[in-house]
C-alpha cells in the first residue's frame, strides 16, 4: 500500500512538472524592462493596473488566475502592475485608473479597458492578442 501511494505520488507530480509549459505562468510584477522583454519577444502581454484596496481589482483577480492557468492563453507574459507604488510606470503607461487591463500584441497595444469585471468579458478582452 505504501508503494503504491509513493508511486502515486510521484506519477502526480511528474505530471505536474510536464504540464507546467502548458501555463501561461505566474502573474509576474511589472517592469519597464518586462515589458519591454517580452515585447521583443512578440509575445501577448496583459498589464494589470491593481491597486490591493480596489474592489473592481479584487473581482477581476479570480479571472486573471485563471486566465494564467489556462491552455488557451499559454503563450501570455501577464504583468501586475502596482497602482500607487508605480506612479512613473503607470504613468508611462497612460493608465488614469487603477482596474486598467492593457493588452499587447507583441510591441503593439491591441486593447485596454477600465472597471471591466465580467469574466467572458475578460477573457474576450485578453484574446483579442492571440
Amino acid at each position: 500500500m505504501r508503494r503504491h501511494r509513493l508511486f502515486s505520488n510521484f506519477t502526480a507530480c511528474v505530471i505536474a512538472v510536464v504540464a507546467a509549459p502548458v501555463l501561461a505562468g505566474p502573474i509576474q510584477p511589472y517592469s519597464a524592462t518586462a515589458l519591454k522583454s517580452a515585447q521583443r519577444t512578440g509575445k501577448p502581454i496583459l498589464v494589470d493596473v491593481h491597486a490591493d484596496w480596489c474592489p473592481t481589482c479584487r473581482a477581476q483577480a479570480p479571472t486573471i488566475a485563471a486566465i494564467s492557468k489556462d491552455p488557451k492563453f499559454a503563450q501570455f507574459v501577464i504583468l501586475k502592475l502596482d497602482f500607487d507604488r508605480q506612479e512613473a510606470e503607470r504613468v508611462a503607461l497612460g493608465a488614469r485608473k487603477q482596474s486598467t487591463l492593457i493588452v499587447y500584441k507583441g510591441a503593439r497595444e491591441v486593447a485596454r479597458a477600465t472597471g471591466i469585471t465580467d469574466p467572458a468579458q475578460i477573457k474576450a478582452l485578453v484574446a483579442k492578442a492571440l
